[in-house]
């Protein structure tokens, strides 16, 4: 429910005595929780005062009805079933204010994808979490490519651009299919294995840190480094706790791999350097960007393979399809990506008046992009919780979209294609384990 106060006076509604606002927050300003207030005038477009405090609020600048939820996209609630909760979302509307942090949520494909594009309204500068850096001390420096707007961020996205070069990637792929084919193998003939722990997570976590240079010692903190960044884009909540668990260690070790003396000399890390030496950014900067290449470039890729090798296990028509044709290897990872949402949400904040269908969202507002919910868009994708390897997957936002792009999207269809690939030449036949 929105009130028209704060610094604005409120009309007339009579006879409303000891009624109690749950939310008090205005259009464009910050009020806190208001309780008992008496004699309360005039809110103009509320109907049935029982109703207020459920599930709508009155948007003033537009004099139009905004969907309002108690829904928290950062709760174990949610995260142990996130796909109903989204659903509940999308059909609530486009956009919906979530009361639980005063943010608001970016629901469907087509207004998600919008946002995603246009980086003069949705801005990254101020962070991609709950965390405004305009108002906060960040916990660790601010990425030079993730959270950083123009002109910044695009000297730094073209180093990484310019690293990843059609020549550095031809090397990558077959090397990638080189160690695919060599821990498969094994692996199949074993009978029996955990497909997380023993192949998603450990083939990106060999194969990529050896590409950028990295040492092959403790690489388990790229892991607990992920789960720092990501979960720190939430509220202070039991996730982020146990993501900062063991913090000093873990960004002692990431930041020792930054610097350019840990790093392989032919590695893509080294090449980052190399563009500082030649002044396209600093030398500070390249340690930065180094750090922003490594966090985003494990985590996501682990949970994608593991969902895919969950759905391939589900269903015994998927896993066929790609058995008979690998080349289908490829497209069942783009479909793990779209299907299981392996990056849920980011956050943009609004530079100006930002209007998604008939809301308006103030300058200057928290808006929360919710990338897993749009993939799952029946308005967008048809049985969308579907896992099907055949779909046509083109318009997913998994990576983004817009100047903000997962800049190494091309890295992780690689790895994807490459285990994927390789279970489908040496598996007969995939199945759960206990199921």
């Amino acid at each position: 429910m929105v009130a028209p106060g704060c610094g604005r006076r409120l009309g007339s509604v009579e006879g409303r005595s000891g009624y109690v606002l749950r939310e008090t927050r205005t259009i464009g300003d910050r009020c806190q929780s208001v309780e008992g207030i008496e004699g309360i005038e005039g809110i103009e477009g509320i109907e049935g005062i029982e109703g207020i405090e459920a599930d709508r609020k009155v948007d003033y600048m537009t004099n139009t009805t905004v969907a309002a939820s108690e829904v928290d996209p950062f709760s174990r609630e949610f995260i142990d079933d996130p796909w109903s909760r989204l659903r509940e979302l999308r059909d609530l509307g486009a956009v919906v204010y979530l009361r639980t942090h005063n943010v608001w949520a970016v629901t469907r494909h087509a207004e998600v994808s919008a946002a995603l594009r246009d980086h003069e309204t949705f801005c990254s500068g101020a962070g991609v979490g709950l965390s405004d850096f305009r108002k906060e001390t960040p916990w660790r420096p601010p990425s030079v490519i993730l959270e950083a707007d123009p002109p910044q961020h695009t000297k730094a996205r073209k180093v990484l651009a310019d690293v990843l070069s059609p020549a550095n990637v031809k090397v990558m792929g077959e090397a990638f299919t080189k160690c695919a084919d060599d821990l498969v193998e094994p692996l199949v003939d074993a009978g029996e294995f955990d497909g997380v722990s023993g192949l998603a997570r450990l083939f990106p976590l060999t194969v990529f840190p050896d590409a950028v240079g990295v040492t092959p010692n403790d690489r388990h903190h790229l892991i607990a480094y992920g789960n720092m960044v990501f979960n720190s884009f939430g509220p202070r909540n039991e996730f982020f706790d146990q993501g900062m668990a063991g913090m000093t260690e873990t960004r002692e070790w990431i930041m020792a791999q930054c610097s350019r003396s840990a790093l392989a000399p032919t590695g893509l890390g080294a090449q980052i350097y190399e563009a500082a030496d030649r002044g396209e950014i600093t030398h500070d900067e390249a340690g930065l960007l180094l750090r922003s290449f490594l966090s985003a470039g494990v985590d996501s890729t682990i949970a994608a393979i593991g969902a895919a090798l969950w759905a391939l296990a589900s269903d015994p028509e998927q896993w066929t399809a790609l058995r008979a044709d690998p080349s289908l290897a490829r497209a069942a990872f783009e479909e793990a990506i779209r299907w299981d949402g392996a990056i849920q949400t980011f956050f943009r904040t609004t530079t100006r008046p930002a209007t998604i269908g008939q809301v308006t969202i103030p300058e200057g507002e928290k808006v929360l992009l919710l990338l897993a919910g749009a993939n799952r868009d029946e308005r967008r994708f048809e049985n969308p919780d579907v896992y099907d390897l055949r779909r046509r997957t083109v318009g997913h936002v998994g990576y983004g979209f817009g100047i903000h792009v997962c800049v190494g999207q091309v890295v992780a269809r690689m790895e994807g294609e490459a285990v994927l690939g390789a279970v489908a030449r040496h598996a007969r036949e995939i199945e759960l384990v206990g199921r």
